[in-house]
């Protein structure tokens, strides 16, 4: 990667870092993947009970597959036959692995889903919710962080699962309400209440959608 956009990444990641604090939330930054993935089991206690939503960021920094191969209880909901069963049991898990749609430079956070459990574990549930972000997630402002929501990572997601939705054949949101739509629920965290719950781990790298 250019010396230059490095520096930039490490300097913005201070700023969102800072925005992060002020509302009650941790940030780290990583200066690539696998250091990534260090902090990010430093913050997982062995023996823990983990779950997780759909995450690419997590598996690009291979975080999944270190929880599953290593001394942690790993809740698959993929994997399991009662696919209900294993999402209400994510609720009270202790760690819940994320990433996030987009995020402001202050700290905010956005998260589109369509069968919302993980925007609603994001809210309240699981006792530690990681974020692992790539730093071309980084939106100016809410506005802004919005639309790479809806216009970004929205249409690549509905192609991803083979959704029938508008922006899946055109690449950008048209508001819609298609039977497939995964823009049901829209969740904007500004604050997180209880201190030490969740933690962002800003990466030098592009990853996820």
């Amino acid at each position: 990667m250019n010396e230059n956009i490095i520096k930039r990444n490490e300097l913005l990641a201070q700023k969102v870092i800072k925005g992060l604090e002020s509302r009650n939330m941790t940030g780290y930054y990583a200066a690539d993947k696998e250091e990534a993935l260090k902090k990010a089991l430093e913050l997982i206690p062995e023996g823990s009970s983990i779950a997780m939503g759909g995450a690419m960021s997590a598996h690009e920094i291979g975080l999944v597959e270190a929880v599953k191969n290593g001394n942690y209880s790993f809740i698959d909901r993929d994997a399991a036959a009662d696919k209900r069963a294993a999402m209400m049991e994510s609720y009270d898990a202790d760690i819940f692995l994320a990433s996030t749609n987009a995020m402001t430079e202050d700290g905010v956070l956005i998260n589109i889903d369509g069968n919302s459990n993980r925007v609603s574990m994001i809210a309240q549930g699981p006792k530690k919710v990681i974020f692992i972000v790539g730093m071309n997630k980084v939106c100016s402002d809410v506005d802004a962080a919005m639309k790479r929501a809806r216009n970004v990572a929205a249409p690549i997601n509905a192609q991803r699962f083979g959704l029938q939705t508008p922006c899946s054949k055109t690449g950008s949101c048209f508001n819609c309400k298609s039977p497939d739509t995964i823009c049901c629920q829209i969740l904007i965290t500004r604050y997180s209440r209880h201190a030490g719950r969740i933690h962002v781990i800003l990466v030098n790298d592009t990853l996820g959608f």
